[in-house]
């Protein structure tokens, strides 16, 4: 569709409201997002707590089981040993047999926290990318015609892989670290305070170092989130504009730039490593030195007689375990931290406010008698946003059922925001736009669409067959009704002349076809569609004279009893039309039929001269 004046995205993240006052914006967006997370995570898990608890409860017995066994060591060295020496070897058996059962039961408790938290994790993500797919279709044009594709793409890929990283690699580990940590650390009391004191005064400088690397490793993963969304962005607008970058010699200009940007990828993930690194280094260089000292009191106190051989051995084992899970808490805050900050990236996009909302107390059209498809402007005055001038100004307009209005008008006339504000592909600033008498702002969205279609000069082709994008509309059409509408409109010829005929793939974009066939395609499309309004934007300004024979027979069919508004460029266009509607800086400056503003002296005779000197 053309536009008469960019048009950012509504509810950008510039337009919305300001929090508390007192905080910075950045600050108080900060945490907005990162309450939105919050709040997403907990959607997403609440129907699954049933299976997360049982999860959980295998983990808790799995991690029971481990730590049952150094006590079972201890009690072989300072009782099953000396016993068996002495000729009584239950005691070694018993440890023995315990310490093997205590292996397969931990074992078969980990496979089944892998199979339930596997159907969890999985069930989260697919319900993760739903609403991502969801959320994206169901925002409004004007929002993607700011917001591009890539960065919803990076969403949908890119940040949904690092929330799944975090639950299929990381999570796990997270909860056995803290159960491990926990239990051990009640184990070590219980089995020596003094030995126990002495390790656990080594926490306090772990904390200190886990929260530097939170905060540290947050910034690095933020800034390499965005940086893959750019990339992401640049690679997709590069590979979809390949011609251009080709013809214009450009290649050099945008490998440099792709380059600046994976440079900016790579030292954001740099410096994460780093980070990693030092925690990773001061975490075994701390439980390090608690060992060595641990060992050094223990064997003194052994020596002394003031502890078993035994204890002490089970200490150092478990001493060995309580600093491990240290390490694996700092791969799981290095993808938590990118998790995260993908996770504050979704839920950013998932909250995104739609500038065209649905209805809340939706009212559908009359059901008394047919939808007649009749349009008014009331009063319509709009702006793309505050900061923008206005496109039109005021405009009054009246559509009666079954008429056929062009519009017409220099380029930034507002000639394409009429078509957009009756697709409600915006709402107006000011004033009212109704179909049959009904606002459309309170019309249900399913209704809406369903009697209006819009059919631009650039209509887009799915990659499947042409059959199929005849029916995109009404997929559960059967094959004869489709032939019908291609029939109705003269696509049924050249379709069946292709080897495939309407089983026929159009590829990407349906680059298979040429510019007519593809305009054709689309007209039956809006053909079998069966709207009540019509808006064409254009649809034959890029056609050569023969095509748009072609494609105007199929638009006459298409525009039989039913209300259109054209917008057109072209005067063969204009002439067929029952009405003309001439803007000029967003207001009318003509209306009327086209034989009588040609025979005059108004801005369109002007226009209709320019056009027949052209052509002739």
């Amino acid at each position: 569709m053309s536009a008469d004046t960019t048009s950012p995205a509504a509810g950008s993240m510039a337009d919305r409201p300001a929090g508390p006052a007192g905080r910075p914006p950045e600050h108080r967006e900060s945490r907005r997002v990162r309450r939105a997370s919050r709040q997403l995570l907990y959607a997403l898990l609440r129907p699954h707590r049933w299976p997360s608890g049982a999860a959980l409860a295998a983990l808790v017995l799995e991690n029971a089981f481990q730590l049952i066994g150094p006590l079972l060591v201890a009690r072989a060295i300072d009782l099953g040993i000396p016993r068996a020496s002495a000729g009584d070897w239950g005691p070694l058996t018993g440890c023995v047999a315990g310490f093997t059962a205590c292996g397969l039961l931990a074992a078969g408790t980990r496979y089944a926290f892998f199979r339930i938290s596997g159907s969890v994790g999985q069930a989260v993500l697919l319900e993760l990318r739903t609403r991502i797919f969801d959320r994206a279709r169901q925002l409004p044009v004007a929002f993607h015609e700011s917001y591009t594709s890539g960065a919803v793409i990076s969403r949908l890929t890119a940040d949904v892989d690092a929330v799944r990283d975090l639950i299929e690699a990381s999570l796990d580990g997270l909860l056995t670290s803290v159960l491990t940590v926990t239990g051990i650390s009640v184990l070590l009391l219980w089995l020596d305070a003094p030995l126990a004191l002495v390790v656990l005064g080594s926490i306090m400088p772990l904390v200190a170092m886990t929260r530097w690397f939170r905060r540290r490793s947050r910034i690095a993963y933020r800034r390499a989130r965005d940086t893959v969304a750019e990339i992401i962005v640049r690679f997709g607008e590069s590979m979809n504009a390949v011609r251009a970058v080709q013809a214009f010699r450009a290649e050099q200009h945008k490998h440099a730039a792709m380059n600046r940007l994976n440079d900016t990828f790579r030292d954001a993930h740099t410096d994460a490593l780093e980070v990693v690194a030092r925690y990773t280094a001061g975490v075994r260089l701390t439980g390090n030195i608690a060992l060595a000292v641990v060992l050094a009191l223990g064997a003194w106190r052994v020596s002394s007689g003031a502890l078993p051989l035994g204890v002490l051995t089970a200490f150092l084992l478990y001493l060995r375990r309580f600093y491990d899970p240290l390490d694996e808490l700092a791969t799981f805050n290095n993808l938590y931290a990118s998790a995260a900050a993908a996770l504050e990236k979704i839920a950013d996009f998932l909250t995104i406010p739609s500038s065209v909302p649905e209805p809340a107390a939706p009212v559908p059209l009359p059901r008394d008698r047919p939808v007649r498809g009749a349009l008014t402007f009331q009063g319509v005055g709009f702006r793309y946003r505050p900061d923008t001038p206005p496109v039109l100004h005021g405009l009054d307009l009246d559509v009666p059922a079954g008429q056929t209005l062009a519009v017409v008008g220099a380029t930034g006339a507002g000639k394409s925001t009429v078509a957009k504000l009756a697709a409600r592909f915006y709402d107006p600033t000011t004033g009212t736009v109704l179909l049959d008498g009904v606002d459309l702002r309170r019309l249900p969205d399913r209704e809406l669409r369903r009697e209006i279609t819009l059919v631009t000069q650039e209509n887009f082709l799915f990659d499947g067959s042409i059959m199929e994008n005849i029916a995109l509309a009404r997929p559960d059409t059967k094959p004869e009704e489709i032939r019908a509408a291609a029939r109705a409109v003269g696509a049924d010829a050249f379709i069946s002349a292709l080897p495939e005929g309407y089983a026929t793939k159009v590829h990407k974009r349906g680059s298979r076809l040429s510019a007519g066939q593809r305009q054709l395609v689309a007209l039956a499309r809006a053909f079998l569609a069966d709207p009540a309004l019509l808006l064409l934007d254009e649809a034959t300004s890029s056609l050569d004279i023969p095509t748009e024979l072609a494609v105007r027979r199929a638009m006459d069919a298409l525009l039989a009893g039913r209300t259109s508004v054209i917008i057109a460029h072209r005067l063969s266009t204009v002439l067929a039309a029952d009405r003309v509607l001439v803007l000029a800086d967003g207001a009318v400056v003509e209306d009327g039929p086209p034989a009588r503003l040609a025979s005059g002296d108004g801005p369109f005779a002007a226009l209709h001269a320019r056009w027949t000197h052209t052509t002739g």
